[in-house]
């Protein structure tokens, strides 16, 4: 059985994000400006092109083996007989686990979640693609997600992302930052993340998809390029950092999904939340069970979280405790968020200078 997961929304900002400096020469192959119609239903469109591209890509690059991660929750039929799931894992020499989540309901609602974890010893970003799509609207958060914090760590800023600057800056100008993002979630975004919301439409698909396909070229790059770490103390530092970054999505979403009076289930309430108190867990456990919901998160999405470290979320974010010993719900606890693109063309973060 195979999945996906697809993400994607569009506000209008009342300015351009600031890494938008000059306008930028776009040639993206397969898009062109005649397909700016909208289109009439989004059951027209589907993610498991993506899902076949970057399989395809990544064969091409690396020996990828099926994984049998996903042989415990291939069962997990979901109970309204028609929307369907498809789950799919592999792993790889420098893969740990590479996953696709792909749902596909009611012809027009289809979720897209598809990540690579690099194994332990190299201490490549994460990939990261949440698309969530319905006959309105899509939500988009594709991104190289920082293993180790680039705000605050120059040295793998400029190892990872620096290179990769003129690809942000590509598609910042075509997906506009996508409104606020709480400053605790930042904290595990890249400067060229792409984070965004559209309208559906022809046009605005194709620029996703290649989007979708240069970014994770870009991930195969580095992964090529990347050599193991012979240091055991830095083996146990990147293992940490994955495993601070599975519990931080395992309990936390990244940013609100909501638009005016209208509660969006977009791909993080749908599978990136695990307080299983939100709307997106009610559809999960709706489609198939609330024990089957549990698992499907933990152990299929955010795998690893038993066996990378022992922490608990508390033990890396202790300012989210209540006095009962309790995780705050709440998203935020310093109540700062960006409403614009917190990284200038540079890739120099400028959040602190936003009031």
């Amino acid at each position: 059985m195979e999945f996906s997961t697809s993400l994607s929304f569009f506000p209008t900002l009342s300015k351009p994000p600031l890494l938008h400096t000059s306008r930028v020469s776009i040639t993206l192959h397969s898009c062109s400006r005649r397909n700016t119609r909208p289109l009439t239903e989004a059951s027209a469109f589907s993610y498991q092109k993506f899902v076949h591209f970057a399989l395809d890509e990544t064969k091409r690059r690396t020996h990828l083996v099926s994984s049998p991660l996903k042989d415990n929750f291939i069962s997990s039929i979901p109970m309204d007989g028609k929307t369907q799931l498809q789950i799919l894992s592999f792993e790889a020499p420098k893969i740990r686990l590479l996953r696709s989540l792909c749902v596909e309901g009611n012809e027009t609602m289809k979720v897209l979640d598809f990540a690579a974890f690099p194994k332990p010893e190299f201490d490549l970003p994460i990939f990261c693609a949440n698309f969530f799509t319905n006959a309105n609207t899509n939500i988009v958060v594709l991104d190289l997600n920082p293993l180790h914090d680039v705000i605050s760590r120059r040295d793998y800023k400029e190892k990872y992302y620096k290179s990769l600057l003129p690809l942000g800056l590509k598609y910042a100008e075509l997906l506009p930052w996508g409104g606020k993002i709480t400053s605790e979630s930042l904290r595990f975004f890249s400067p060229i993340v792409i984070w965004t919301r559209f309208s559906p439409s022809e046009f605005n698909y194709e620029v996703l998809y290649c989007a979708f396909k240069d970014y994770f070229k870009a991930w195969l790059d580095l992964m090529d390029l990347a050599g193991e770490e012979a240091s055991a103390d830095q083996i146990l530092h990147n293992c940490e950092a994955q495993h601070r970054y599975l519990a931080w999505r395992a309990e936390k979403q990244p940013f609100s999904l909501t638009s005016g009076r209208t509660k969006m289930i977009g791909a993080a309430h749908f599978v990136q939340n695990m307080s299983f108190k939100d709307p997106g867990h009610r559809v999960l456990k709706k489609l198939i069970g609330e024990a089957n919901a549990k698992d499907l998160v933990k152990n299929f999405l955010f795998n690893g979280i038993d066996e990378l470290g022992s922490k608990t979320f508390l033990d890396y974010f202790p300012e989210y405790q209540c006095e009962d010993g309790t995780v705050n719900e709440k998203r935020s606890i310093i109540g700062k968020s960006f409403d614009h693109r917190p990284w200038d063309a540079a890739g120099e973060f400028v959040g602190n200078n936003f009031r």
